[in-house]
């Protein structure tokens, strides 16, 4: 696990690399288009005062802000992605910051709309909608805003926060150069006896290793960076959180988490619904703990030892093509439209696949609604590498339908419903490698890693909503987040997740300082409620057949066209009732009872 030299871009071969070249051939159109959509914005102004004159005109005025920003976000998207390729290159560094301040114009220019549009009464909406045929493809969307009535402020009030955006995220900005930039954690001696230095991107890797001296010095060493600088991260985290609060406040939402749903049309419920089917499945999550105390053969099991795999996977690289293959025949019962497509995705060069000295870390899904649904990863010829490209092509396929099928108004997804589609993907490939798997030790493997998506994804997700959820509660009573509040009440949180049989630990109690996904308010729980209608979807496609993938195919190309509980209904799942949670808790049950069994 010795520092490897990483290649430099110029020296991957072009079929490994995006074609991001497809979105500005000329390059020179980038400077034309943004510095057009914030010209085009300042001329929006025209409607101001006489947006809902007439039918004619606020559909006028409907088809010119889709045009700005789909305009802008094409513009974004590529300096976005071109800086990724190599963080390095201040060319694409300028540009993303230029796209970020342009993005701050147009929404301060045009926010007078949603506040004017507002100021008509919900009949005169409701009457244009009848009168004007332009305006039909906009009905979800005049609808979803008259139903956000009460919560939008004056055009004079919207604007100040619009221009207070770049100011109100600060909190995310200031942790994101404590986390990346600022702190360092030390250097461990590896496997090989080498000293390496610990960063976030190794240090998973740390923790999955079978010698437990290397997964204990990389987790001390981690934590006693965040406990060093506690104290100003909670602050930090105080504020942030204040900010959610005092932001549901001023828009008149009964609670933060309320201010967080309302814009999905989400009911509460769905979110306590989370928390109350996980707690009531912890003894099977205990149990499996017990397990791998057990297997470990440890006195006191520790946070250290929860990554470590119970039984080693036989080492083997899968090369990229290989992955193609694997993926191809795991998500074969999506049938045979969707692999050719998939297929047709790799060759057209949606995917940046190795890593070079500068590019992001990690995978993602990205792009913009004109542009290919590009995928980037750091593929390094792991079994893990070929799931997350299963689960980034899950993503890219769900815009892939969604912009074939729906027009830009409704060409994005929630966060809600995508995740929906990257796991059910990882699902199917899971249960295709179960399924053909005839190596003992390789089944043995295959149960831990999915028992394990359980528990990162489902089980820890809805721990950190749970804390999420304590964390704003106490601010909007009155309280504090101090370091001390938020680490008492993150370790009472990881010891009932976790059970009796992990033994106490001086340090886990500072990892809520690390999640970066706390900077955005009630954001994760979708991790959870995502996990557990992919897990329903995908086993009704396996044993209901092609009516069931057709409905799922279906909600792929939904986009944003209507509520997210209302799109999944489409797939057969309603996420309003407790049924789908319930429904993976006992998946993730049998499976701990079959790895007990084999173990």
């Amino acid at each position: 696990m010795s520092d490897k030299n990483l290649r430099q871009r110029n020296d991957i071969p072009n079929e490994y690399k995006w074609n991001i070249e497809d979105m500005y051939p000329d390059e020179s159109q980038w400077d034309t288009d943004v510095a057009d959509s914030v010209k085009q914005a300042e001329e929006f102004a025209k409607y101001q005062g006489r947006l809902t004159e007439s039918a004619a005109t606020l559909a006028e005025a409907l088809k010119e802000r889709d045009a700005i920003w789909q305009k802008l976000e094409h513009a974004f998207v590529y300096a976005a992605m071109k800086k990724d390729e190599d963080n390095r290159v201040d060319k694409y560094q300028a540009m993303d910051d230029k796209c970020g301040s342009a993005i701050a114009k147009v929404a301060a220019s045009m926010s007078f709309f949603t506040p004017e549009l507002l100021e008509a009464s919900e009949e005169t909406i409701l009457g244009y909608l009848k009168e004007e045929p332009q305006l039909t493809q906009y009905e979800f969307l005049l609808k979803s805003a008259l139903r956000e009535k009460e919560h939008i402020l004056s055009a004079a009030e919207e604007n100040i926060l619009a221009q207070m955006s770049e100011i109100t995220g600060a909190t995310n900005d200031v942790f994101k150069m404590l986390n990346n930039a600022d702190m360092t954690f030390g250097e461990i001696t590896d496997e090989d006896g080498d000293t390496v230095k610990l960063t976030h991107g190794n240090y998973i890797q740390f923790m999955e290793s079978h010698d437990r001296d290397i997964r204990k010095a990389a987790f001390t060493n981690m934590y006693e960076a965040y406990k060093k600088l506690i104290n100003t991260i909670a602050t930090n985290y105080n504020y942030n959180t204040k900010t959610d609060v005092v932001s549901a406040r001023i828009r008149k939402h009964q609670s933060s988490l309320a201010a967080a749903l309302s814009g999905g049309n989400i009911p509460l419920d769905v979110y306590h619904n989370l928390i109350e089917q996980v707690h009531d499945a912890l003894p099977a999550m205990h149990k499996y703990i017990e397990l791998r105390k057990k297997v470990l053969g440890v006195d006191q099991l520790k946070m250290y030892d929860i990554y470590v795999p119970l039984v080693k996977l036989p080492k083997k690289e899968i090369k990229f093509e290989e992955a193609v293959e694997i993926m191809a025949e795991g998500l074969a019962p999506l049938g045979k439209e969707y692999i050719e497509q998939v297929r047709k995705g790799v060759s057209d060069g949606w995917i940046d696949v190795y890593e070079n000295e500068g590019k992001t870390s990690g995978a993602y899904s990205f792009g913009c609604y004109d542009s290919m649904p590009y995928i980037l990863m750091n593929y390094s010829d792991s079994l893990k590498d070929v799931f997350t490209l299963v689960h980034e092509m899950g993503h890219s396929m769900h815009s892939h339908y969604t912009r074939a099928n729906q027009p830009y108004t409704y060409g994005d997804h929630s966060i809600f419903t995508a995740e929906v589609a990257s796991t059910v993907n990882e699902s199917l490939l899971i249960k295709h490698l179960l399924a053909t798997e005839t190596d003992p030790e390789m089944r043995k493997y295959l149960l831990n890693y999915y028992i394990e998506e359980f528990r990162t994804t489902l089980f820890r997700q809805t721990m950190f909503a749970e804390f999420e959820l304590k964390a704003h509660e106490e601010i909007e009573k009155g309280g504090v987040l101090t370091a001390q509040w938020l680490c008492d009440t993150y370790n009472k949180l990881n010891t009932e997740y976790f059970g009796p049989a992990l033994s106490e630990d001086e340090y886990i109690k500072y990892e809520w300082a690390r999640i970066p996904h706390f900077y955005r308010g009630f954001y994760v729980y979708q991790y959870a409620t995502g996990y557990s209608a992919a897990t329903a979807i995908s086993s009704k496609i396996l044993e209901e057949g092609e009516t069931a993938r057709n409905n799922y195919i279906e909600f792929l190309k939904s986009g944003s066209s209507n509520y997210p509980v209302e799109l999944l209904k489409i797939a057969g799942v309603d996420m309003s009732s407790p049924e789908p949670v319930k429904m993976a808790m006992e998946t993730f049950k049998n499976l701990v009872d079959e790895l007990e069994k084999l173990l």
